[in-house]
């Protein structure tokens, strides 16, 4: 079982929503689109729905042409951000009514009801209204009622992005185990790369309606093609600044260079562009290599677990994530550690020309 998406584009009063798209998913993988919002996640889903027609371009299902096939006569489930569930129904009909629509019988759906809600812990609850239930509670339900379809494709958009920090972290927990067995392909959306980082599978990275990338999640991370694919699974922002390779050196600012060798070694001289995630760069040393910086500190936010400073380095501002709590006052010199090892370099046209490593 495959998805396939082959040169799909939609665009809308002359814009564009969705550019050229190929992209291929299998079945039994857990595919995650990230971007940010407006980054055309949603009209993605939706033409793999069925929910919306390409402007041009093929969507094949399976083997099959499903480009011109409405919503209705595809296997396919979606679940939003919003609970949507129907009021007046138990949380039991409520899982039910996919079941009921198909004219299953009652011993199946009776079956399938009781399989899936054991599975979404929602045995307790199976008798009481959506207006009785938790917001975890009802999302449970909304999924539930997209599991007990057995459908081949289930759309995830944003789903937990309505429930409060506590049932997010639950759920995101428990979803990699909810499709851990199930014979479907399953892609689900968000603007967290953590989310992604998480649930690990295939990655799509999205920007301004391109898929800028398409892969292992990890490998996505790790070695993302482009600036933008870096940018897009960076949070928080990706700090970037021009460098200047010479030699066997590259040069950030007067006094702050560092020695390079291999690919990056042989590259021509000139300016290139370092990207450095924010967690790489520390008030303490985190690798004996590291790169001392110092900037002025514009912002300073403490937590119980970490520190993040927003520091002036040459006229950009860099942010600094770190476990612990490092005080700094707004306006002091601060002096930081970059692990710049494990940084991006990229080159004029924005593309990866290897990580520093």
């Amino acid at each position: 079982m495959t998805l396939e998406l082959k040169n799909v584009m939609k665009s809308v009063d002359g814009a564009v929503h969705i550019h050229e798209t190929n992209l291929k998913l299998e079945e039994g993988t857990f595919n995650v689109l990230l971007g940010t919002t407006l980054a055309g996640k949603t009209t993605l889903m939706q033409l793999m729905a069925g929910l919306d027609k390409p402007t041009s371009g093929e969507i094949w299902f399976n083997g099959r042409n499903v480009t011109g096939v409405s919503v209705q006569k595809r296997n396919v489930s979606m679940v939003y951000q919003q609970f949507i569930n129907y009021p007046h129904m138990t949380v039991y009909e409520n899982i039910a009514s996919p079941l009921r629509v198909a004219r299953a019988d009652a011993q199946t759906i009776d079956s399938r009801v009781q399989s899936v809600a054991e599975l979404l812990r929602l045995k307790p609850m199976l008798g009481r209204k959506p207006a009785e239930l938790s917001g975890g509670q009802q999302q449970r339900t909304a999924i539930a009622r997209a599991l007990v379809k057995d459908s081949d494709m289930i759309l995830l958009d944003e789903p937990l992005a309505n429930l409060d920090y506590k049932l997010r972290e639950e759920l995101r927990d428990e979803l990699p185990r909810i499709f851990a067995d199930r014979h479907c392909i399953v892609v689900y959306a968000t603007t967290e790369p953590a989310e992604a980082l998480l649930f690990g599978g295939h990655t799509a990275t999205l920007n301004e309606g391109r898929v800028t990338q398409f892969g292992p999640t990890g490998r996505i991370y790790r070695n993302p093609s482009d600036l933008i694919s870096a940018q897009v699974f960076s949070d928080p922002p990706l700090n970037t600044a021009t460098v200047i390779k010479r030699g066997n050196e590259l040069v950030l600012g007067p006094g702050i260079s560092w020695p390079v060798n291999g690919a990056i070694g042989g590259l021509a001289d000139g300016d290139y562009l370092l990207g450095i995630r924010a967690h790489l760069v520390a008030p303490f040393q985190q690798t004996p290599n590291a790169v001392a910086i110092e900037g002025r500190v514009l912002v300073a936010e403490l937590s119980g677990s970490e520190s993040v400073l927003h520091v002036d380095l040459n006229g950009a501002t860099w942010i600094s994530q770190s476990h612990g709590v490092h005080p700094f006052e707004v306006g002091s010199t601060a002096r930081l550690y970059v692990d710049v090892a494990r940084g991006f370099l990229f080159d004029r046209n924005n593309n990866l020309v290897g990580g520093l490593s």
